[in-house]
């Protein structure tokens, strides 16, 4: 079992970074105008202002950045190469999950920042994964098969939280989850 724990978990992160790299450079590289445009619904905001333009463009370019990194070094570290347009549907796709999730959130009437556990940890992913089967549905099949897929979806809510804490600690996150 250990052997095989070994053998997925690298391959499971080596599929996902992409989308990994995309949620956390939003925070990082975010700001400026929300994509909602402050525009309200009932009184409430359609998403808030953690969900800019910025970090959309600026996380989608990170995230296919590094699945361009990780397609060079394939051949090294015998990893997948990822095909432009399954980098574009996992980065992009990660974070059209976590608007998806503020929208739902925000009308059900959850404010920015509380939690909402396990859909703030796991957004991004169901994003990612749905993009990419809608996309490349061949390719998403190949490669993520149903040990990859429960590796992801163990491991991405310990990393998130673990992630989200240290965003907190330097000052690009208002709360540590």
């Amino acid at each position: 079992m250990l052997e095989s724990v070994l053998i997925i978990l690298p391959k499971a992160l080596w599929l996902i970074l992409p989308a990994y790299v995309a949620n956390s450079s939003a925070v990082l590289f975010g700001g400026g105008v929300p994509i909602d445009l402050r525009v309200k619904i009932r009184g409430k905001r359609i998403l808030g202002d953690g969900k800019t333009y910025r970090g959309l463009i600026l996380g989608t370019c990170c995230g296919v950045l590094v699945g361009i990194f990780q397609n060079q070094m394939a051949g090294l570290l015998g990893g997948v190469i990822f095909p432009p347009v399954v980098l574009l549907s996992l980065a992009f796709g990660a974070l059209f999950g976590d608007i998806t999730e503020s929208l739902i959130k925000r009308r059900l009437g959850i404010k920015q920042g509380a939690p909402f556990f396990p859909f703030d940890q796991l957004d991004f992913i169901a994003g990612a994964f749905i993009t990419l089967w809608l996309t490349s549905e061949e390719w998403f099949l190949t490669h993520f098969s149903l040990d990859v897929i429960i590796t992801i979806l163990i491991i991405t809510p310990v990393l998130h939280l673990l992630t989200n804490r240290i965003g907190y600690i330097i000052g690009k996150k208002d709360v540590p989850w």
